[in-house]
C-alpha cells in the first residue's frame, strides 16, 4: 500500500489492505512528513519557541542500539512539545572533530599521523566519515526522527570553528583564559593532554614494592613503599605523618635517593597515612596527582623523567633511558633488588587513572597550555546547577559532586583535526597575538592577519600556534550555534536560552558542565531551562554498551527487520527516564504485540459510523461515561509524563489502558449497542461516539511514542490533516465520577469469565448470572456482553 505524500487521504485504503500493522507502512510516512513539514520552525510563530539543544553524535564507528533509543527518546520530546501547542526547533548536528576521526582515519586509510603531512591528514579527516555519518542519518531517518535535516551542521564546519574561536578570543578578552604550565593529563597513546573529566579510573593489579633510603645522619634506613619505583630518579622529599611514632624522631633529616647520589629531606606532612605501605612516602615528579599537590604545595623543584613518548629520558639514568615505562619499572625493581634494597614485593590491585579514549594509563607531565578558568566561580556554578530543571532530578548530583572537585580547564589539544588555537606568538619576545573575531583562522599555516606587529618589541616575524582546541571546546558552544550567535541576534534573541538539553549521564562532567561554564560566561545566562538525562543501554550481561568494548547492538537492522514503531515502543516503555536498561531483541519484537492489538481496535472502530455532533454527556450511557471517566485518567497521567519528558508513564499507560481496560471490558461491553441490538437509537449512538472518542484520544495521546501507526490510523479515519500538527486532548473534558465503579465492574466480569471457563462455555453461550445491585445501570451492557440469562 502506497501513500501519495501530496494525498494522505489516501491512507484510508491501510485498513482495507492491511490485517495487521505492517512495518512497510513506515517508509512512506517519512516523505509524506517531509512534504507537510512537520520539521519546519517559524522563528515569528505566535506559539512559545521550544528549542532542543540537540547532541550531536560522534560517527567514529557504528551506531548501537543504546545511542539510537537515546535519539528516539530524543524525538519523543519534540513531537511531544508540537502537540503541546509549541514552535519547536529540532536540530541535527555531527560531531567530527578530535582524536577518535584521527584514529578513524589512519585505520582507514592506512596512514599515520606523525608521517602524514598536516594538510593531506587533515584532508583525509575532512572525508573519512562521510560513509559513518551517511548511516547514521539513515538509521535515524528510519527510526522516525522529526529533525531538521534539511539544516544538519557539522562541528568541523568552517562557521562552526569560527564561533569556537570567537568565543574563544572573547574569553581570552575578559581575562577568563590564560596560559599555564603545570602538572597536565597526558595520554602517551593519543598525544595529548587530557582533562580530569576525560579519565576513568580502573583497577588494574600491579606490584607494591617495599625497598628502602639510607638514613644521611644516622646508619639507619627508612623503608619505603611504592608502586612508581621506576620514578625514584625524580624523588625530592620523603614524607611522614607527624603523629607516626616510628618517623617522628627522623623529621627535619635528609634521606639518600638510592643509585643517584642525592639527599631529600624527610618532612612531616598529614597526607602520610601511617596505616597504608610503610607509612613513609616518596615524593616523586610525578607518579600521582597527589605528587603534584605535595610539589606545589612543599615548593619542590621537579625532575621529568617520562617523555611525550611515553619512554624514559636522561634523567633517569643511562640504563633506563629510552625505555618504556613498563620496562624501566621492571628494570629498577631488578636494580633494587640485586643492591638488597627490597624487603618484600606485594601483588594488589590499584585505583589507575586511564584515558576514556585509548583506555591506557595516563602520565602527569609539565606541559604549557591554555586554561579556561573554572575555580574561581565554582560558587556561582553551584548556584546555576541548581536553577536548572532535571529530569530526573536524581542526576543533579552527579554534576554538583564533579564541581566539588573540578579545576581549571585545559583546553588545549595537542592533535591535528579539530579547531585550531587562533593565537600567534612574536618571534622574538613571544608575546601572544589574538585576532578580531568574526574569520576562521589557521595559525599553523597562515600568517597573522593584516600587517602585524608585536604590541610589546614592535618586531613583524610571527610563529603560529600548532594546537587545536580540546572538542568539547566545540560541543560547549551548540547552543549558541543553533540559536545564531553569530549570525543573526535578532534570532538569537527569540531562541536563547534553549527549552532544553537532552544527553546521557556519561558526559555530565564533560558537555554539560563546559556548556553551562562556557555560556552562561559569553551570554550572563543559561543556555537552557531544563536538562534530560537518559541513563546507559546496557547488553544482555549488564554491561555499558560501547564500540571499544565489541558488546553493541546495530539499530539499523533490528529497526528493518521490526520496524521503527517496535523500537520506539520498546525504548518509551523499558524503563523510567535517566534509568539504566538492558538491551533485548526479545522485547523489541515483543512490543509489536501491542501495536498489532492497537491495529485490529482500530480496524473493528473503523467499521462502526462516526457520529458528527459532539455527543452532550449527561445524556451518554453509564457505560460510556465510566470509559470517558478512565479516558480522563488516563489523558491526566500521560500528560503528567509528556510534561515531565518520561514517555514511560505515557506508553505503559496506553498499552494497560488499551489492553485491559478500553479493549478487554468495554468494546465487550458496548459492541451490542454499537451495532444497535436491541438498544435505542440514542444507545446506539453514545456508544459509537464513545468508541470513536476513545480511539480518537488513544493515537493522539500515543503520537509522540509511535508516530507511524498513529498518523496511519490518523489519517485513515479522522483528519486529512497529519496527527502531529494536532494538540494532545483536553483531559477536563470528561469528569471521572464513574471511576468508583471500575474495580467492580471490572471484578464482575472476570467472576463471569472464569464462571464460564470453569463451566466448559465459550464466552459468546448464555450462562444464568445475576448483576449486583450496585451495577444495575449498566445492567443492559453487561448482559448482552456476557449474553446472561
Amino acid at each position: 500500500m502506497q501513500i501519495e505524500a501530496q494525498q494522505p487521504s489516501k491512507q484510508v485504503t491501510a485498513f482495507e489492505s492491511q490485517k495487521s500493522w505492517d512495518k512497510a507502512l513506515e517508509a512512506p510516512l517519512l516523505d509524506y512528513w517531509k512534504s507537510v513539514g512537520i520539521s519546519a520552525f517559524n522563528p515569528d510563530s505566535k506559539k512559545p519557541l521550544f528549542v532542543i539543544d540537540t547532541p550531536p553524535p560522534y560517527p567514529s564507528g557504528k551506531l548501537h542500539v543504546g545511542s539510537a533509543s537515546h535519539y528516539a527518546l530524543i524525538d519523543m520530546i519534540a513531537r511531544t512539545a508540537r502537540m503541546l501547542s509549541r514552535e519547536v526547533l529540532f536540530p541535527l548536528g555531527i560531531d567530527r572533530n578530535g582524536l577518535p576521526v584521527e584514529l578513524y582515519t589512519e585505520k582507514k586509510y592506512g596512514v599515520n599521523i606523525k608521517t602524514t603531512p598536516r594538510e593531506k591528514f587533515l584532508e583525509l579527516c575532512s572525508v573519512a566519515l562521510d560513509d559513518l555519518e551517511a548511516e547514521m542519518v539513515e538509521t535515524f531517518k528510519a527510526m522516525g526522527l522529526s529533525a531538521d535535516f534539511e539544516h544538519k551542521y557539522r562541528t568541523d564546519a568552517g562557521s562552526y570553528r569560527v564561533l569556537t574561536q570567537a568565543t574563544f578570543i572573547e574569553q581570552w578578552r575578559k581575562g577568563r583564559i590564560y596560559i599555564g604550565t603545570r602538572p597536565s593529563n597526558y595520554c602517551v597513546d593519543c598525544g595529548t593532554t587530557i582533562a580530569d573529566a576525560e579519565i576513568e579510573y580502573k583497577e588494574l593489579p600491579t606490584k607494591l614494592v617495599h625497598f628502602s633510603f639510607k638514613i644521611s645522619e644516622e646508619d639507619k634506613r627508612i623503608p619505603i613503599a611504592s608502586t612508581r619505583p621506576e620514578l625514584i630518579c625524580t624523588a625530592q622529599a620523603v614524607i611522614v605523618n607527624p603523629e607516626d611514632e616510628r618517623f617522628k624522631h627522623l623529621i627535619g633529616k635528609n634521606a639518600e635517593v638510592p643509585f643517584y647520589n642525592r639527599e631529600v629531606p624527610i618532612l612531616a606532612h598529614g597526607s602520610a597515612k601511617p596505616e597504608f605501605g610503610t607509612g613513609a612516602v616518596m615524593v616523586c615528579s610525578y607518579g600521582d596527582y597527589n605528587d603534584a599537590l605535595m610539589f606545589r604545595e612543599l615548593g619542590l623543584q621537579e625532575i621529568i623523567a617520562i617523555g611525550l613518548d611515553g619512554r624514559m629520558k636522561p634523567a633517569a639514568g643511562d640504563d633506563l633511558t629510552g625505555l618504556t615505562v613498563k620496562a624501566a619499572r621492571k628494570k629498577m625493581i631488578d636494580k633494587l633488588e640485586k643492591a638488597g634494597l627490597v624487603s618484600k614485593i606485594e601483588a594488589i590491585s590499584h585505583r589507575t587513572p586511564m584515558c576514556d579514549r585509548s583506555k591506557t594509563p595516563i602520565e602527569i607531565i609539565p606541559l604549557e597550555e591554555y586554561y579556561l578558568k573554572v575555580v574561581d566561580i565554582k560558587d556561582r556554578l553551584w548556584e546555576l546547577a541548581h536553577e536548572l530543571k532535571f529530569h530526573p532530578e536524581m542526576h543533579r548530583i552527579i554534576l554538583l559532586n564533579w564541581l566539588d572537585v573540578t579545576l581549571d580547564w585545559p583546553i588545549t589539544r595537542r592533535r591535528f583535526y579539530g579547531t585550531e588555537v587562533p593565537v600567534w606568538y612574536c618571534a622574538k619576545c613571544k608575546t601572544p597575538y589574538v585576532p578580531e573575531p568574526g574569520a576562521y583562522y589557521r595559525p599553523w599555516k597562515d600568517p597573522p592577519p593584516g600587517n602585524q606587529a608585536c604590541e610589546k618589541c614592535e618586531s613583524k616575524e610571527f610563529v603560529g600556534d600548532t594546537r587545536t582546541f580540546d572538542t568539547w571546546m566545540d560541543s560547549s558552544v551548540s547552543t549558541l550555534y543553533i540559536t545564531k550567535y553569530l549570525e543573526d541576534k535578532a534570532f538569537h534573541a527569540k531562541t536563547y536560552p534553549a527549552e532544553i538539553r537532552p544527553q546521557g549521564k556519561d558526559i555530565i562532567r564533560t558537555w554539560l558542565h563546559y556548556s553551562i561554564l562556557r555560556c552562561w560566561e559569553i551570554t550572563g545566562r543559561l543556555p537552557w531551562t531544563d536538562v534530560w538525562i537518559t541513563g546507559w543501554g546496557l547488553d544482555e550481561r549488564g554491561e555499558k554498551m560501547s564500540k571499544s568494548k565489541g558488546n553493541i547492538m546495530e539499530p539499523l537492522p533490528i529497526i528493518q527487520k521490526y520496524g521503527a514503531e517496535n523500537f520506539r515502543l520498546w525504548a518509551a516503555s523499558e524503563v523510567s527516564i535517566g534509568s539504566d536498561y538492558v538491551t533485548s531483541e526479545q522485547k523489541i519484537a515483543g512490543a509489536g504485540k501491542f501495536l498489532t492489538k492497537l491495529w485490529n481496535i482500530a480496524r473493528f472502530i473503523s467499521g462502526i459510523p462516526r457520529p458528527e455532533n459532539e455527543a452532550n454527556y449527561n445524556e451518554l450511557a453509564p457505560s460510556d461515561k465510566w470509559v470517558l471517566s478512565e479516558l480522563s485518567k488516563l489523558e491526566e497521567e500521560c500528560l503528567e509524563g509528556y510534561n515531565d519528558y518520561n514517555f514511560f508513564i505515557p506508553a505503559n499507560k496506553i498499552r494497560d489502558f488499551t489492553w485491559n481496560i478500553f479493549a478487554a471490558h468495554y468494546v465487550e461491553l458496548s459492541k451490542g449497542r454499537a451495532y444497535g441490538q436491541g438498544f435505542s437509537e440514542k444507545d446506539k449512538i453514545s456508544a459509537q461516539y464513545t468508541l470513536h472518542q476513545c480511539l480518537r484520544a488513544i493515537v493522539l495521546l500515543l503520537a509522540p511514542v509511535c508516530p507511524f501507526i498513529t498518523e496511519t490510523i490518523w489519517l485513515s479515519m479522522y483528519s486529512k490533516q497529519s496527527i502531529h500538527k494536532e494538540t494532545f486532548p483536553d483531559s477536563k473534558k470528561w469528569n471521572q465520577e464513574y471511576l468508583r465503579h471500575s474495580k467492580e465492574l471490572l471484578d464482575f466480569n472476570s467472576r463471569v469469565w472464569n464462571e464460564k471457563k470453569s463451566k466448559g462455555l465459550s464466552l459468546k453461550e448464555q450462562i444464568p448470572y445475576q448483576v449486583p445491585f450496585a451495577l444495575k445501570e449498566f445492567e443492559s451492557d453487561l448482559k448482552v456482553m456476557h449474553n446472561l440469562i
